[in-house]
């Protein structure tokens, strides 16, 4: 019974599909200042999600920022959605993921995030 408990509510969460703008409302899972600029930071993720990801969506936004969506790995729609503003020495980085509040996603995207920060 105990396995139940735990097992229906994550099936629901995994199984979900959420859009970029559902992402974007949750809280950062991380938020992070970059030496390098928007452009570079969302090359350095290209090449470090390639092969567990796919090809990420990259968007130009204001402020000569862009905006990165990282596909899900076994679904469509997106996992994860990082916001890179351009600042006067790099950039800051805001990454949103779906399924934050779940302890046991894939940590992929995270490491990838972190690998990236330094110039």
């Amino acid at each position: 019974m105990k396995w139940g408990v735990w097992v229906l509510p994550l099936a629901l969460t995994i199984s979900g599909c959420a859009s970029v703008e559902e992402i974007n409302e949750t809280l950062p899972t991380m938020n992070v200042i970059s030496g390098k600029k928007p452009h570079e930071y969302a090359q350095c993720l290209t090449e470090k999600l390639a092969s567990s990801r796919g090809a990420l969506q990259i968007e130009p936004q204001p402020k000569e920022g862009v905006r990165v969506i990282v596909p899900q790995k076994f679904s469509s729609g997106p996992a994860a959605v990082f916001d890179i503003e351009e600042r006067s020495s790099g950039s800051s980085i805001k990454l949103h993921e779906r399924i934050s509040n779940v302890p046991l996603r894939p940590r992929d995207v995270r490491n990838a995030a972190t690998a990236c920060i330094s110039g």
